[in-house]
């Protein structure tokens, strides 16, 4: 059993303090952010046009795709646009494209065997201390940090629009990329679809980060 000359009340803010920091890097937060791109020609005078959801041939029968569909539909609502029915004529053909590559990076974390040993933390932590050092007449912790290799997601959305009456011209282009250490492409995609239409349509060429709070 290890023996601390800090006591219980220190050490607890101690980790309060180092749980706040994890949580900042890994993602772990109330909110969730996503960086929109967008390219837009926008035709004037559309409100109320019609538009049909066109999948890919690898797309058509899939039943994620088909789940997507579902929050494309809901997403794009608030834009004004009416999706055709049977016989219908539709002015825009709406298509969507979504991925989840991975890719290894570096990171900055905190060890604290503290924490691991304690299980408190769990095995976000380990490895040794970084020390402690005076401070005002007092003590304070200075966890170590070292880079640790981690595996980031980028999951992606790109949905596309092309006017019929401009010869099948593309008119509206926007990509939806958040960055998380997990393969949850399904649980995003809902705010991926947010985000894709929030401001629409946008500037062209606009490079922006939305946010949403997201239950715990």
């Amino acid at each position: 059993m290890r023996s601390y000359t800090v006591s219980n009340c220190f050490r607890r803010m101690c980790g309060l303090w180092l749980a706040v920091t994890l949580m900042a890097l890994g993602g772990c937060a109330s909110s969730l952010s996503a960086r929109v791109t967008t390219y837009q020609e926008w035709p004037v005078g559309v409100q109320g046009e019609y538009y049909r959801i066109v999948p890919s041939p690898e797309q058509s029968g899939n039943l994620q795709y088909g789940a997507f569909t579902d929050m494309l539909r809901a997403a794009i609502g608030p834009v004004g646009l009416r999706e055709a029915g049977q016989g219908v004529e539709a002015r825009f053909d709406v298509s969507m494209m979504y991925s989840s590559p991975s890719e290894r990076v570096w990171v900055q974390r905190y060890n604290d065997p503290y924490y691991l040993n304690d299980g408190w933390m769990g095995p976000a932590f380990g490895g040794y201390y970084g020390g402690w050092r005076g401070w005002g007449g007092g003590i304070f912790y200075s966890p170590s940090v070292v880079n640790t290799p981690v595996t980031i997601y980028r999951n992606t959305l790109t949905v596309t629009i092309s006017d019929r009456q401009q010869n099948g011209r593309e008119v509206y282009r926007a990509t939806a990329v958040h960055e998380s250490d997990s393969p949850n492409l399904d649980a995003v995609m809902p705010y991926l679809m947010q985000a894709i239409f929030d401001g629409f349509p946008g500037n062209n060429g606009q490079v922006r980060v939305v946010k949403y709070q997201v239950p715990r």
